[in-house]
């Protein structure tokens, strides 16, 4: 006799409680999260609350834990980092890019390209001060520097592994985009430091999306953007490229001195590239949400043009409510809302200068498989930069080419969409575009971006066709 699907789903339903309260018990139980208000019915189990990574100023970040859709208990642990610095991985990442739910009114609706139906995902609210982390002690908040959001990252990791042992030598991937650039080859290589006193990480990959990894390479290749897209004259990529470059324009501004020249020319390009067009992605025009406005450090207010929030926030709307921080164990400390970006951290943006791409270059020397990828309508950290930087790391660790530039593909069987190009560096270095995708990929190619994901977890290349 068949099962009514409501009492098939409510036996499911009790099989996978049963499960979690076999395996997760203590601490971990107290995270769990039961229902999140508007949420549909899932099979998964979700936590999130607080990780004190400092007695002594009372330091906590915050996570929101989706477990795998289904078996997750074979399934890897990613963890995901937004960037900024200062910009919220929970409001970002899980709730607009590439977790189980997006908010649409008083409601969730269910994200079919998730990256919970392939792996277990932890994504970071860090540093301190950033969505619903604090600390006691406000002085936290100050000269926030990577060292110590690397530093942070690590105890936070540490501790959350205490409370979830079950995770504990699951192999483990970190995922990210922007500024994580910077966090995740800093978190990684402490791991590794770690790792030689304690083993504790089963470290198997890292993917950093659109990510800042020396700054004067991938912020000059702007100019080559905006000029090859159409977005300035022949004279202004010429000024742009000899009067004065982006990464000299930035470092003036964080300097504040900002020369003449450097002024007349970004303020041309401005004018040319029109605050009309959404630098994070140039195919859009108008209605620009400013959940998407991932960073103040890399685009400085004097050439950043206002944000067209022509539609409701919704995330940010959603994460204010009471009931939905209620459910998530939330709270605010030291602010009145919750913001994608923070308002009270002050980090140090010369780490901007520093270049990350040698971390990655020692992380892929010590075997760990390290992806860059790059969405490729994003003239803020262009594609170009990117794919720069990995060519010429390849060359300086003597990587020879293990699959050649090519395009990849991603679709149903019916459709077969091209998917972006990719390239690959003695099967350990990777480089991919995602084709029509902006800085924050999981958002706006979502199934693209599963597939790229796939592969990365599964070690294979990327698909030549389906």
């Amino acid at each position: 006799m068949m099962m009514k699907p409501l009492v098939l789903f409510l036996l499911q339903l009790l099989m996978s409680s049963c499960l979690v309260m076999v395996d997760c018990f203590g601490p971990c139980e107290l995270d769990r999260v039961v229902q999140l208000p508007g949420q549909p019915p899932v099979m998964f189990q979700q936590y999130s609350g607080y990780i004190t990574v400092d007695e002594k100023k009372q330091k906590s970040l915050f996570y929101y834990f989706a477990e795998a859709e289904f078996d997750p208990f074979s399934k890897p642990l990613v963890l995901w980092l937004n960037g900024g610095p200062g910009c919220s991985s929970l409001g970002v990442g899980a709730f607009s890019e590439n977790g189980p739910f997006r908010p649409n009114g008083q409601v969730l609706i269910r994200n079919e390209h998730s990256w919970n139906t392939e792996a277990n995902m932890l994504y970071l609210e860090a540093p301190i001060g950033v969505g619903f982390p604090y600390a006691a002690d406000s002085s936290a908040y100050d000269g926030v520097t990577d060292l110590i959001t690397a530093r942070d990252n690590l105890a936070f990791l540490q501790k959350w592994f205490l409370k979830f042992p079950q995770y504990k030598n699951r192999s483990l991937f970190i995922t990210g985009e922007s500024y994580a650039g910077h966090y995740i080859p800093q978190l990684a290589e402490l791991m590794l430091q770690h790792n030689k006193k304690e083993y504790l990480f089963n470290l198997k990959g890292l993917a950093l999306g659109n990510p800042v990894l020396e700054f004067a390479t991938d912020f000059n290749s702007r100019a080559e953007f905006f000029w090859s897209h159409g977005l300035i004259s022949d004279t202004t990529y010429k000024m742009f490229t000899s009067t004065c470059n982006y990464s000299r324009y930035v470092s003036e501004y964080y300097r504040g001195s900002v020369s003449a020249p450097c002024s007349r020319v970004m303020t041309q390009v401005s004018t040319e590239t029109s605050k009309f067009v959404d630098k994070y992605d140039v195919t859009l025009d108008v209605c620009i949400s400013s959940v998407l406005s991932q960073t103040k450090a890399l685009r400085p207010q004097e050439v950043a043009e206002s944000i067209d929030v022509c539609v409701e926030d919704e995330t940010v709307n959603y994460l204010n409510r009471v009931d939905v921080q209620m459910a998530l164990h939330a709270r605010l400390v030291g602010v009145r809302r919750w913001s994608v970006c923070s308002n009270i951290l002050d980090y140090e943006l010369l780490d901007l200068e520093i270049p990350t791409i040698g971390a990655v270059g020692r992380l892929v020397k010590a075997g760990i498989p390290v992806l860059v990828y790059s969405g490729d309508q994003d003239s803020v950290i262009p594609l170009t930069g990117s794919r720069m930087l990995v060519n010429g790391l390849a060359k300086e660790l003597g990587l020879r080419t293990s699959v050649p530039y090519r395009v990849w593909f991603a679709g149903q069987q019916v459709i077969t969409r091209v998917g972006g190009w990719t390239q690959v560096y003695g099967n350990i270095l990777s480089f991919a575009t995602i084709r029509g995708a902006s800085h924050e990929a999981p958002f706006s190619q979502p199934e693209r971006s599963l597939v790229l994901f796939k592969a990365f977890l599964k070690a294979q290349p990327l698909p030549e066709a389906f």
